[in-house]
């Protein structure tokens, strides 16, 4: 289960027409993937994805979309528009040893 659609992503960005539907689809896929990995479990044990998660996946997909031309030169692999931790943070796995 996406955590949010090709339109809810689109309208964010405020991208019209369909030529760029494959890239911002594959920047959804990365955004909550990368989200997931952030927060150490699947979005989709959230039911429902609670909406603040939705929000911190948009800032990213925008982010990836903003700044494709640094990404594709994998400048901007670890890096994540402010506020998307902050965000995510209160859904984080803590595990042992994790400084908590």
């Amino acid at each position: 289960m996406s955590a949010l659609s090709l339109d809810l992503a689109k309208q964010h960005m405020k991208v019209d027409g369909t030529a760029e539907d494959d890239l911002i689809s594959l920047y959804i896929d990365a955004a909550e993937t990368w989200a997931a990995n952030y927060i150490g479990k699947p979005l989709a044990d959230f039911d429902p994805i609670p909406a603040d998660v939705k929000h911190a996946v948009l800032k990213l997909v925008a982010f990836y979309y903003e700044v494709r031309s640094i990404a594709t030169y994998g400048l901007s692999v670890d890096m994540a528009p402010q506020g998307v931790t902050a965000i995510l943070d209160s859904y984080r796995e803590r595990w042992f040893g994790d400084g908590e």
